[in-house]
């Protein structure tokens, strides 16, 4: 039996932003944009990766939450304090380089790390972490 991830979900709090932040700094395609009841969902994703997808979503998307937890849960955003996700890279100085240049906020500058890549992270324009992994040679 093979089990492969098909999907992450991270809360944002502005789809117009995030999607200028994933297509346009870190270059994935939007694959989908979605509308229902209110809320709106958009599917990006890498071009090297085209079976898996990261749904950004509005917080607090479930339909049964109720109306205190949903502002729980974007004060928790912009604390920046829900949701991260790591990716791997072939050049995390590169990388770095563009996503610094187009405004991104930093949280660590590329480094060798201990247990054998050479990282660095970003917040997206909502709050959520973002880590770049190159593994060391």
């Amino acid at each position: 039996m093979e089990i492969r991830l098909k999907n992450c979900f991270l809360a944002v709090d502005d789809h117009d932003k995030a999607i200028a932040f994933y297509r346009d700094v870190l270059g994935m395609e939007v694959r989908n944009d979605v509308g229902f009841e209110g809320m709106r969902w958009v599917t990006v994703g890498s071009p090297a990766q085209p079976d898996v997808d990261i749904v950004l979503e509005p917080p607090g998307a479930d339909p049964d939450i109720s109306p205190a937890d949903r502002e729980t849960m974007a004060g928790l955003l912009a604390k920046g304090v829900l949701h991260g996700v790591n990716f791997t890279t072939d050049d995390c100085d590169a990388l770095f380089a563009r996503v610094r240049e187009a405004g991104g906020d930093v949280i660590q500058e590329p480094m060798d790390q201990p247990y054998g890549v050479r990282d660095c992270a970003f917040r997206d324009p909502a709050g959520n972490m973002l880590r770049f992994m190159q593994p060391n040679s």
